[in-house]
């Protein structure tokens, strides 16, 4: 619930324009498994049941990965700082399926050399034992220090031995730190370096992830009505009346709401899954039992275009503790730079926005670990902010706070008499552990149908990580063998990049017509605009820029791109001049609120 961009509700579509994905769950107003919430852990959690032939749809009232799931650092780590939380068991897990996803999400996955600049040796060693025990800072914070830092990466080295494919650690001298990252602060002592992973594209992981589901659907044949696996965006969980399906005499009825029309329906389900991250709580209370699990902290993050930053960094994540114990990140991607991030107790009543004084706080951790370098406001192409899904965690400061998940259960058999459906509902999660976790919750779900697992997703590559290239050699050769007389080298790459081995379908979508490339960018055309509009359930003009592509986090979203895009997606979303202009004012909106993308800059 309460998605991060949806400041209005633009027009709505032609009359009768029904989308394809709200119009199969209508069809058939039922499914064993309703799964609440479209970011990264209910979408696997969905694909993950429709591998095992359960009958499950899923609703998410904003984009897919529109919430926490794409706010994100764009890590994919063990989490070693979690070590001085004793959180062992989470940091093995992390390790294992950051070495996992790299073999099955190989397209969006990636190695992510990450060095630690240390400007002490003993400093922090007393505290430590008193942070690990409590959970809380103890007096004025103290960076880490050499000694400390190398324990800890000696403990994470050691999670990675099973199955590992990173190297071990490396730790480096004064000179030696600085012949490598000449920019750093000239008194720093010491730099460790280790591996961990980065996602350079959340939001299209998660779309790979949910259309491996829907195919599990489609292929199980269990439903001659229609596919097992059956999802949709921008449609909301209003209410739950407890009343059975009048077939089954099972489960409990919920109304929904498609949020671009306003229409409503009843659907019924046997099981409720609530992963709707750090609103499950309002989501319960929406359906009748008010939950308190949830204790969510907010972290943002700014996107720069500064060559001078990027050449710093040398390739690598700058990974460090700043002055007031917050582990902060600074991070190349591409031509651009992330820095990052805050961890602030959330207020749930207000918008998850960067403000002033974290863009103050950002541009004194970079002057923390490379002064010579200015940064100016001027510099920030985008920012966002995302709520963590946490636990309650009442007087734990937020950088204490488990990063693990449980899940939680009321209906038949619980403390809470005469409920209809069962209601699992997820509390925490990160990115990292997506996998191991919708594997835990599916098998909980498993034993409330009383079905048994068919199929494990361990081994299982998604999407268009099967058969990516293994090496750089073999992505040159790719290029080469997919490029036509119309479509030159970067445009193939830029395919491989965004859709992994998938690109070989839509390729082939762009050979079935014209096609051309758009004005306003040499990174889309008209037909992949079309593709979009007919296979990745797209709703809002921004969901392309923010979600499709990476156009808006590396500042490339104009004016004339709006209008153009805009134009194009009119046909096949059925959108009139008035439903045009109105997506092309909410896209500006949202862009300004939610990501300091000004709008004097495009045009209406």
């Amino acid at each position: 619930m309460g998605p991060k961009d949806s400041p209005a509700r633009p027009a709505a579509p032609k009359p009768g324009a029904e989308r394809a994905s709200v119009h199969n769950l209508r069809l058939r107003p039922h499914a064993k498994v309703l799964v609440v919430g479209g970011g990264i852990n209910g979408v696997a959690t969905f694909r993950d049941l429709a591998l095992q032939g359960v009958d499950v749809a899923l609703v998410e009232r904003g984009d897919y990965c529109q919430g926490a799931s794409g706010a994100s650092s764009h890590m994919i780590h063990g989490g070693i700082r979690y070590l001085e939380n004793g959180e062992f068991r989470l940091v093995r897990e992390s390790v294992v399926e950051r070495n996992r996803l790299l073999r099955i999400a190989p397209h969006y996955v990636k190695p992510l050399q990450t060095t630690i600049p240390i400007f002490s040796t003993f400093s922090g060693v007393l505290a430590a034992p008193l942070r690990f025990l409590t959970h809380k800072q103890q007096g004025k914070p103290k960076e880490r220090g050499a000694f400390l830092i190398r324990i800890g990466l000696s403990l994470y080295d050691s999670f990675s031995r099973d199955g590992g494919t990173v190297p071990r650690h490396q730790f480096r001298g004064h000179k030696r730190a600085l012949a490598e990252l000449p920019a750093l602060r000239p008194d720093v002592k010491y730099a460790a370096t280790y591996f961990d992973a980065s996602v350079h594209n959340p939001e299209r992981l998660t779309l790979d992830v949910l259309q491996d589901g829907e195919k599990a659907g489609r292929a199980s044949g269990a439903n001659p009505q229609g596919s097992t696996a059956r999802a949709s965006n921008y449609l909301s969980l209003k209410s739950m009346t407890g009343e059975p399906n009048r077939g089954t005499g099972k489960g409990s009825t919920v109304r929904l709401r498609d949020e671009l029309t306003g229409e409503e329906f009843d659907f019924t389900a046997d099981v409720i899954v609530n992963t709707t991250g750090a609103w499950v709580d309002l989501t319960n209370e929406a359906m009748g039992a008010a939950s308190s699990f949830m204790g969510g902290t907010k972290g943002s993050h700014i996107v720069l275009d500064h060559p001078e930053l990027l050449a710093a960094c040398r390739g690598r994540e700058i990974f460090f503790e700043h002055t007031d114990g917050r582990i902060v990140l600074i991070y190349p991607m591409g031509d651009r730079v992330l820095v990052g991030t805050t961890d602030i107790d959330a207020d749930m009543a207000q918008d998850a926005v960067c403000t002033d004084a974290e863009i103050e706080y950002f541009f004194e951790l970079i002057g923390h670990v490379f002064p010579s370098v200015p940064v100016k406001r001027e510099q920030i192409v985008y920012t966002f902010s995302g709520v963590r899904p946490l636990p309650k965690h009442d007087a734990t400061q937020p950088g204490f706070v488990s990063r693990d998940y449980r899940i939680e259960r009321r209906g038949p058999g619980s403390s809470t008499p005469g409920a209809g459906a069962v209601v699992l509902s997820l509390v925490g999660g990160k990115w990292t552990t997506f996998r191991a976790l919708a594997e835990h919750l599916t098998n909980d779900v498993l034993a409330e149908v009383g079905a048994q697992r068919k199929v494990s997703t361990a081994q299982l590559a998604i999407g268009g990580g099967a058969g990516f290239p293994a090496d750089e050699a073999g992505v040159q050769k790719w290029i080469k063998d997919h490029m036509t007389a119309g479509r030159d080298a970067d445009r193939t790459a830029g395919m491989l990049t965004r859709y992994g081995t998938r690109a070989e379908a839509v390729m082939a979508y762009l050979d079935g017509g014209p096609d051309h490339l758009l004005r306003s960018t040499r990174e889309l055309s008209v037909r992949e605009l079309e593709f979009m509009a007919a296979h990745e359930q797209v709703g809002h003009l921004v969901d392309v820029l923010i979600r499709r592509t990476s156009l808006a986090f590396r500042g490339l979203v104009t004016g004339e791109l709006l209008n153009e895009v805009a134009e194009v997606l009119s046909g096949p979303l059925g959108w009139d001049a008035a439903a045009r202009a109105a997506e092309i004012r909410h896209a500006q909106d949202v862009l300004q609120r939610f990501h300091r993308v000004e709008t004097h800059s495009l045009v209406a």
